[in-house]
């Protein structure tokens, strides 16, 4: 069982987001966790209103501050994946067991304005792009959080996707 902490300034959408997506494709092989630098507080119903168009649960999502994976009892990571590009130039904690540390930037669908349509496709591309790094770093196997170019390989998927996510535009 690996241990994946998502990271983002609010921790009420992208992040959250992540959270559910890993949990849900990772198939039970991975804890996932989310947070963010300075927490809003409240998940944003619109995240929620996402994970369930897409069939994933909504029960117990919170927004809360990564403090409480710096800790001395906080569980040991593995992986974290910042999805925010302010998140990632952020002084963050020291986590403990030196975790991997990644950064997918994902463009915020909170701060879509509109109606309930304009603020769903929002979440729902923020939803695709997501779901699809997180296959990219399934396909990667079990294997690339011990290999030498493993952070490399992880890192390369936001990279990649970043451009991807570009062409669609």
């Amino acid at each position: 069982m690996r241990n994946v902490l998502f990271v983002c300034t609010a921790n009420s959408a992208r992040s959250v987001l992540g959270e559910a997506l890993l949990r849900h494709l990772g198939e039970g092989r991975f804890q996932t966790f989310s947070a963010g630098s300075t927490p809003r507080g409240m998940v944003n119903p619109d995240a929620l209103a996402c994970l369930q168009r897409h069939g994933l649960p909504t029960e117990g999502f919170r927004s809360k501050s990564w403090e409480e994976f710096s800790g001395l009892e906080a569980p040991n990571m593995d992986l974290i994946v910042t999805v925010c590009d302010s998140a990632a130039g952020e002084a963050c904690p020291v986590w403990p067991g030196h975790p991997l540390v990644v950064h997918w930037g994902i463009p915020d669908p909170a701060g879509v304005e509109g109606d309930d349509a304009a603020r769903g496709a929002a979440f729902d591309l923020a939803y695709q792009r997501l779901a699809r790094r997180i296959k990219a770093m399934l396909d990667l196997g079990d294997d690339v959080f011990t290999a030498v170019d493993g952070k490399d390989r992880l890192m390369a998927i936001g990279v990649t996707a970043e451009k991807e996510d570009t062409a669609y535009v």
